[in-house]
């Protein structure tokens, strides 16, 4: 009889570990399964729209965050050829991490903005 008890109980116990798998939902329910699209990047239609929902508030006028402004082609031009945007983007060591006390932006998100970079950051 105790032995049919231990012998319960182990099972039990690893139905409940089984229990346990984490899955990513993205993954289960068919989210994140679509390619990034870079192959129409633009300053106009992809960046600035990006800019203003994630950076502008801090990274415009004259109290700029750290003096950065993200809001005008040609500010943002300029942290685009130093480098400084695709770094600060993608939370690289040695730059500081933007958004600021905010999420990584997504990964496609990431895409555009390099392509955007290595296009020549053009104001198109």
């Amino acid at each position: 009889m105790k032995r049919n008890v231990i012998f319960m109980s182990l099972l039990a116990i690893g139905f409940l570990l089984n229990a346990c798998y984490y899955d990513k939902e993205e993954l289960l329910y068919g989210k994140g399964t679509t390619t990034c699209d870079t192959t129409a990047v633009t300053y106009a239609g992809t960046i600035a729209p990006m800019m203003s929902a994630n950076c502008n508030s801090c990274h415009s006028g004259s109290a700029a965050s750290g003096g950065v402004i993200t809001s005008t082609y040609t500010s943002l031009k300029v942290i685009a050829s130093n480098g400084s945007l695709v770094h600060s983007v993608n939370w690289d060591n040695g730059f500081s991490s933007m958004p600021k006390g905010g999420s990584k932006l997504p990964t496609c998100d990431l895409a555009k903005i390099k392509k955007w970079v290595n296009l020549g950051a053009p104001n198109n």
